[in-house]
């Protein structure tokens, strides 16, 4: 949940303020309670806004606490240059809400103020309403929620474990751009350090490791290219990242794995599987983004969703349509966090669906791919991608479906049964998917998150654009 000022704007007149301090404080005081009740941290202004020094010191108290969004508040005519000296302390994205008490004229003191927003060109959102209602509340948080995932973004440093990955565009980034429009540092780090580190890393832990997959999923060694050497060498080159993450102080991350680790070390399947789950075998951690083949964009969409969702992030190939059942097969090797075998927060009910491969003769260096079938459910699926260097967020709903068992290996054998797939209704027509999305990576969490994702646009300056059936 978000960080989220609330600072009250008064009128002017003591006088007038004297009989009016009471009605604002009523109003306050309920807003405040249904913000904490949907789970958000709530900064008070230190007293309602009733004259120009007041109206400074009181935003910078609340700036200073580093919220997300600020709400500035009116339920009663206020004076409009108390809204612009106010807003001009806050460095962040504003709502300006509005009672609909008619006793006292809020909506005009918000209109007053947001017109005068709008003639210094401030952005802000406009919301009124009564505090207890749900639907304003869930308004507040949908815009909260998106103001934290961008400020999220802005400081934070991703890491880039190799270069760009057998000639992919979309999965490389500028620097400089990313810096400018996200605030986002790229840390370059070679892929000599995953094997290095591997190698040096805990004999023992490396076994436990192993030994916790082979408790909790199916492995199926086959002596070759999947034996208990190269399982432990895969969990080594987790734990590889681990360390790279805590030294470089990597907030999320890509590998790109292919062609030079999948053709002379190992295959990054368990790594980046890993990584991106709420768990280890020392067990719960919070997941970290990681994207398979470096993937710039997939990382940074990643990222955003799962500031937004709190959950792992689904990273898949648009491999195939099913045009007879309007399914597409999302799939990309072991890519697919285990949590979304179940959506389930217990490591064990997760792995009990989940089966270790031989990786395919892609990978000649072999390793274990991560294979399982993504559990039913909502879906929000969405990608950041460049059009003519413009970044755009292509955005959809939809919904993962659940088949038998001889369904869902009549359908993996189409393609790769030894990856992990999942079977994805989208409510796009495939000839506008297929005209339209700009990569061959998409990103997918839990749910319908697509009025958050709208408000991330918005705030980041990025073209929404968005696939419909209509």
């Amino acid at each position: 949940m978000a960080r989220i000022g609330v600072i009250s704007i008064s009128d002017g007149r003591p006088y007038v303020q004297e009989g009016i301090s009471d009605f604002i404080a009523g109003y306050e005081d309920k807003l405040v309670k249904q913000l904490e009740a949907a789970g958000h941290e709530v900064i008070r202004g230190a007293e309602q806004i009733t004259s120009n020094t007041v109206a400074t010191s009181v935003a910078r108290q609340v700036a200073a606490e580093g919220v997300d969004l600020t709400v500035l508040h009116y339920a009663v005519w206020a004076f409009p240059h108390f809204t612009m000296l106010t807003a001009g302390e806050l460095p962040g994205p504003l709502v300006l809400l509005s009672t609909i008490d008619p006793v006292q004229p809020g909506m005009v003191g918000m209109l007053a103020g947001g017109g005068a927003l709008d003639q210094i060109g401030r952005a802000h959102t406009r919301l009124w309403g009564d505090p207890q209602d749900s639907g304003l509340i869930e308004a507040i948080g949908v815009r909260a929620s998106a103001a934290a995932a961008v400020r999220g973004l802005r400081g934070s440093t991703f890491g880039r474990i190799g270069g760009r990955p057998m000639g992919m565009y979309t999965a490389v980034a500028n620097a400089d751009q990313w810096q400018r429009e996200f605030g986002v540092d790229v840390e370059e780090i070679d892929q000599l350090e995953i094997m290095r580190r591997a190698d040096a890393a805990d004999p023992a832990e490396k076994k436990r490791g192993r030994q916790w997959l082979e408790k909790h999923a199916t492995v199926h060694y086959d002596g070759k290219k999947l034996t208990p050497e190269l399982l432990e060498r895969q969990v080594g080159s987790y734990l590889a990242m681990r360390e790279l993450i805590d030294e470089w102080n990597l907030d999320f991350t890509g590998i790109k794995g292919q062609p030079e680790l999948t053709q002379y070390f190992a295959t990054m399947d368990i790594a980046e599987a890993f990584l991106n789950d709420p768990y280890d075998w020392n067990g719960g951690k919070r997941p970290h983004i990681c994207a398979t083949e470096a993937d710039m964009d997939g990382a940074l969409t990643m990222q955003v969703l799962h500031k937004i969702s709190g959950t792992p992030v689904l990273f898949a190939d648009v491999r195939h349509y099913h045009e007879d059942r309007d399914v597409w097969d999302l799939c990309n090797s072991g890519q697919h966090a285990t949590w979304y075998a179940a959506r389930s927060d217990d490591p064990a009910e997760n792995l009990a669906r989940v089966h270790l491969y031989p990786e395919v003769f892609f990978f000649p260096a072999g390793g274990a791919s991560v294979q399982h079938i993504a559990a039913p459910g909502e879906m929000t699926l969405a990608r950041l991608t460049r059009n003519g260097g413009r970044y755009r967020m292509q955005l959809m709903h939809g919904e993962f479906l659940e088949f038998d068992a001889a369904t869902n290996e009549e359908l993996v054998q189409r393609s790769t049964p030894e990856w992990p797939h999942a079977w994805a209704r989208i409510d796009t027509p495939a000839s506008t998917f297929l005209s339209r999305f700009g990569a061959n990576h998409i990103h997918a969490i839990p749910g319908d998150r697509r009025a958050e994702l709208r408000a991330v646009c918005e705030l980041l300056d990025v073209t929404l654009d968005e696939f419909t059936r209509e």
